[in-house]
């Protein structure tokens, strides 16, 4: 007869399981394990011995508040001889004694969450179970180690903005193991309305990374619910700051912690998106945040953006709207729901711009059905495609109120950048989302995807060719010139117009005031003849209208008088601000505290005022941001230095984000990778 094991306590052994399961950056209080791999607690008996065939021990767990095992959130199992990792399962893994080490193991899709295990009539155990791409029954088993460490355990990364002519690397810290973060990343979990209307099924849909990434998409904003982080894309920030203020995920998602789940102010696409990623590292899905160059919105799935020009090529209506740059996530994961071929990468995007089966979520879609142009599958495909696809088609109007097409270069969806796995360095991945332009690969993807426009679009056109050139140096407070270059492939004298204008632009297309203009009303080529135009931008004129995003719009417009066809060519422009400069004083090494010597030079001609640095680490300032304030002004050509102290708490390579804020120069970011010894 069986005889039930009389427990009287135990060890959770957290600092070993943790370890094991590649949880340890969480600390080792608590015992947080991954599902499918198998974990060891010690019981210490009351009386007797554990003896194999004879002895006994019920095990019971539950997860949510209504757990059914119908759901999945409850399963019931006894020892076994070993362990069988498809499915709940425990064995006794030391020999007969007064101490038993019992071995748990989860089924590999098991719902993630908060669990209690309840041992026989002795007591519960308390723990915490997430996803495990270490373990191939997983759904976001990812085979790579290299690629583990980067899109699970790395809490820093690169995110990058600018323009796709020049991209620029923002640091961030994603901080996903922070003190208290995964507490507030299941807590998200639990505000979300599918939750609250329905615990139990929810729950359920948990063990699934296709329904949870789809709940973060929509509830790291909170357009339909208690989310995370509040949009807004203005000049102004009252009632919070500007989306640029943030250096990494921490502070926001404390700040919504601790205010009662009341939105954060304010977000754009990058922070939404870094926001995101931060919570699927922290809950175990592989995940990395993606930046779409020239990323168009297109709001009724036509996969074209129409815009309205006038005569001195200024936009002065557009439906939609065609963004600088736009960021969004990908997840790795299986998807079961389609036919072979889409497992890997699957884009989700927590932005809020479209409504998605009523929400405002976006994803997750495997990003090779963007490529091969299959628009019928779940989630959101023809919103993506267009993302990377679309047409832009633009009208000129006159102001006798007649129209004309204008011939137009803008190619939607360039160089989409990740940071690469293991550097800093920029990685190209628009081949994932796209086929080579003009290959007969992307004519089937456009056929899949009925995308006739693209099909039919007429060539470039050979007459008169119209491009902008810039130079290399384009520095925040310097004066340069842009060039408009016309070349006459035409075997015939031409006359035209030629208008050439700037204005400052945000990164969601957003346009500002002119920065710059010129008009010239008789532009003439001879066959074969080319003409270079300047244009000078004033840091007189373009300082005071530039926003936080550095960015200015050139367009130029040509009108061929003889043929009355036109031509514009637009570019948007990104100003460098200065190279912050870091220098480590002292060995880096755990538990030891070190300074940072910040240096940034001011590269304006007018003095700074109300001067502070910034820094921020995983594992370096302890989830918390450390500020310091210069005393004095910094003139022109001068250098602004301070040194900011902190003290890292784990080994490895850990990035330093620096951010630095003045009243002329708004959040200027660097970093510093560190090496942290034992």
């Amino acid at each position: 007869m069986a005889q039930a094991l009389d427990i009287d306590h135990w060890n959770l052994e957290c600092e070993f399981n943790n370890m094991d399961h590649s949880t340890d950056l969480n600390g080792a209080d608590r015992l947080i394990v991954r599902r499918g791999q198998p974990f060891t607690i010690s019981l210490y008996l009351y009386s007797g011995n554990y003896q194999p065939g004879v002895s006994s021990l019920d095990c019971i767990v539950e997860t949510g508040p209504q757990p059914l095992e119908q759901y999945g959130t409850r399963a019931s199992f006894g020892l076994s001889a070993n362990i069988d990792t498809s499915c709940w399962s425990a064995a006794v893994t030391s020999p007969p004694g007064d101490m038993v080490a019992l071995s748990i193991c989860s089924a590999p899709d098991a719902p993630i969450g908060r669990y209690t295990l309840t041992l026989g009539r002795s007591g519960q155990i308390e723990f915490i179970l997430l996803f495990n791409p270490w373990c191939t029954g997983d759904s976001v088993f990812m085979e790579d180690k290299q690629s583990l460490d980067e899109y699970v355990l790395s809490q820093d990364g690169i995110i990058y903005r600018g323009s796709a002519k020049h991209p620029i690397p923002t640091p961030w810290n994603f901080g996903q193991f922070e003190s208290g973060i995964l507490d507030i990343c299941l807590r998200i979990l639990d505000m979300n309305p599918k939750c609250l209307k329905n615990p139990g099924k929810d729950c359920s849909g948990r063990r699934n990374p296709i329904y949870v990434s789809r709940v973060l998409s929509a509830m790291v904003n909170c357009n339909d619910d208690r989310g995370v982080l509040l949009g807004k894309w203005a000049d102004s920030y009252e009632g919070g700051v500007s989306p640029m203020f943030w250096r990494g995920s921490v502070e926001i998602l404390r700040n919504w912690d601790t205010q009662a789940c009341q939105p954060v102010r304010y977000g754009q696409c990058w922070v939404f998106a870094a926001v995101a990623c931060s919570i699927s590292r922290a809950l175990g899905i592989p995940c990395r945040v993606v930046t779409n160059y020239l990323s168009a919105h297109d709001s009724n799935s036509d996969l074209v953006i129409e815009r309205v020009i006038n005569e001195n090529g200024d936009l002065i209506q557009a439906k939609e709207m065609l963004w600088n740059f736009h960021c969004w996530v990908e997840s790795w994961m299986t998807r079961p729901d389609f036919k072979p071929g889409f497992n890997g990468w699957q884009a989700s995007d927590p932005t809020p711009q479209e409504k998605s089966e009523g929400t405002y979520c976006c994803g997750p879609i495997p990003v090779r059905a963007i490529k091969e142009g299959e628009l019928t599958f779940k989630y959101d495909a023809p919103f993506v495609f267009a993302e990377v696809n679309a047409d832009v088609t633009t009208i000129m109007k006159r102001k006798d109120g007649s129209t004309s097409k204008v011939t137009n270069t803008t190619v939607v969806g360039q160089k989409i950048s990740t940071k690469s796995v293991g550097s800093d360095a920029r990685e190209d991945i628009t081949h994932l989302y796209k086929y080579p332009e003009g290959s007969d690969e992307e004519r089937e993807a456009f056929k899949k995807a009925n995308h006739q426009n693209k099909l039919l679009h007429q060539q470039e056109n050979e007459g008169l060719h119209l491009t902008i050139k810039v130079t290399p140096d384009m520095r925040k407070g310097c004066d340069f010139d842009v060039f408009a270059v016309v070349t006459n492939n035409t075997q015939s004298n031409k006359k035209c117009r030629l208008v050439f204008g700037s204005c400052a632009v945000s990164y969601n297309g957003i346009l500002g005031e002119n920065c710059g203009f010129k008009d010239l009303l008789n532009v003439e080529l001879s066959p074969g003849a080319e003409r270079r135009v300047p244009l000078r931008l004033n840091y007189s004129k373009y300082g005071g209208l530039l926003n936080e995003d550095n960015l200015i719009r050139l367009a130029a417009l040509l009108m061929d008088y003889s043929t009355r066809d036109a031509t514009l060519a637009v570019r948007n422009i990104v100003l460098d601000n200065p190279e912050i400069k870091v220098r480590i004083l002292g060995e880096p090494k755990e538990n030891r505290e070190l300074a940072a010597e910040i240096t940034l030079r001011n590269p304006l001609p007018e003095t700074l005022e109300n001067c502070c640095f910034s820094i921020e680490g995983a594992n370096l300032t302890a989830g918390q941001v450390i500020s310091e304030r210069l005393g004095s002004s910094v003139a022109p050509g001068e250098d602004a230095t301070v040194k900011i102290y902190f003290t890292p708490t784990h080994s490895g390579l850990r990035k330093l984000v620096v951010d630095f804020d003045s009243n002329k120069l708004c959040h200027v970011k660097g970093y510093r990778n560190v090496i942290i010894g034992k």
